[in-house]
């Protein structure tokens, strides 16, 4: 049971719009993209494969891949490539990996800048993308210590087979808002984006990204998702949806709560907070993978995630903290 919760800010914030990111447009078979996130932060990156409706993804080498060719002769080399490489991956040296949720990006870069100062001699790498991709990838033997899921039934699956060291940690409850970097979208309803200026709709893949899964059953609930489906432009994870309406590639867009309340979001758009009743809770979970079983480091990150100051930070970005078991 969540009874620990945050003060919730006010429905509605607003701001100007300053600065502008780049985004793409990944909708229905156009160019397929690797998850920008990513770049610069691990060799590990995920290929969209061809195929909208088979979103599978495999770890691979191939940092400079900015986009995926057909999929006839991609499949076979990815193939080809993920039996010989992972398991070398798997058992080389290097910092504890963890793969976490897009909505993390922000507090998570608070949490590390205090982890590394407290244990300056731990090594750890965050990767951040989608929730469902990284479980496809821990399946398919990704070499990631810890995983922070979006949608705590991710990391239930896993550890129901056997590729947990121990048990599902809860961590937090996430929260959805309407937000352009362009216009005031404080004032703003779901049914408000039944108008026509709102052109492109952002939201994450509802496929395997916990956030445009609960997009999607919310504009469902509200009653306008056959009028705006057309105009929805996905993002290969929340980050990206939210790249999208920043690049201008999307007007608006339904992202993350803890990425609307970054001080520099904040300062390119307003947003309104969706009604949680709208859609299923946003319950988010962690484990310590197999691979990870021992891992001292993997330990005391699990460890630290779950300490006072840690969950101040959670709190701070609109997250729900469960209360201690």
């Amino acid at each position: 049971m969540l009874a620990e919760a945050s003060t919730w800010p006010a429905t509605s914030h607003s701001s100007r719009a300053t600065t502008r990111a780049a985004g793409l447009d990944s909708r229905r078979g156009e160019p397929l993209f690797r998850d920008p996130s990513l770049i610069g932060q691990s060799p590990f990156i995920s290929l969209i494969l061809c195929d909208p409706d088979n979103p599978v993804a495999y770890p691979t080498m191939l940092q400079n891949t900015s986009h995926v060719c057909p999929l006839s002769w991609l499949a076979g080399t990815l193939l080809l490539l993920t039996s010989l490489l992972l398991p070398a991956w798997s058992h080389a040296e290097g910092p504890t990996r963890v793969a976490a949720a897009s909505d993390l990006r922000f507090a998570m870069t608070e949490i590390m800048a205090h982890f590394r100062a407290d244990h300056p001699d731990a090594a750890v790498e965050v990767i951040y993308g989608s929730s469902g991709r990284f479980r496809t990838q821990i399946e398919h033997g990704a070499p990631f210590d810890l995983y922070f899921s979006a949608d705590i039934a991710y990391p239930e699956a896993l550890a129901a087979a056997g590729l947990a060291a121990g048990e599902v940690r809860p961590y937090a409850l996430g929260r959805i808002v309407l937000w352009s970097s362009t216009r005031d979208a404080s004032t703003l309803t779901l049914e408000d984006l039944r108008a026509t200026e709102f052109r492109r709709i952002a939201i994450a893949n509802p496929r395997h990204a916990p956030y445009g899964a609960r997009a999607r059953e919310a504009l469902e609930a509200a009653g306008v998702w056959p009028e705006v489906e057309s105009r929805l432009v996905y993002g290969e994870n929340i980050a990206h949806a939210m790249q999208l309406v920043q690049s201008g590639a999307a007007d608006i867009g339904i992202i993350a709560l803890a990425l609307a309340l970054n001080p520099v979001i904040e300062a390119q758009g307003g947003f309104a907070l969706i009604d949680y009743a709208l859609h299923r809770p946003l319950e988010q979970g962690f484990i310590i993978t197999r691979r990870a079983a021992g891992n001292a480091t993997a330990q005391l990150f699990a460890d630290y995630m779950q300490q006072p100051q840690t969950r101040r930070i959670m709190l701070r970005y609109g997250f729900v903290i469960p209360a201690e078991r």
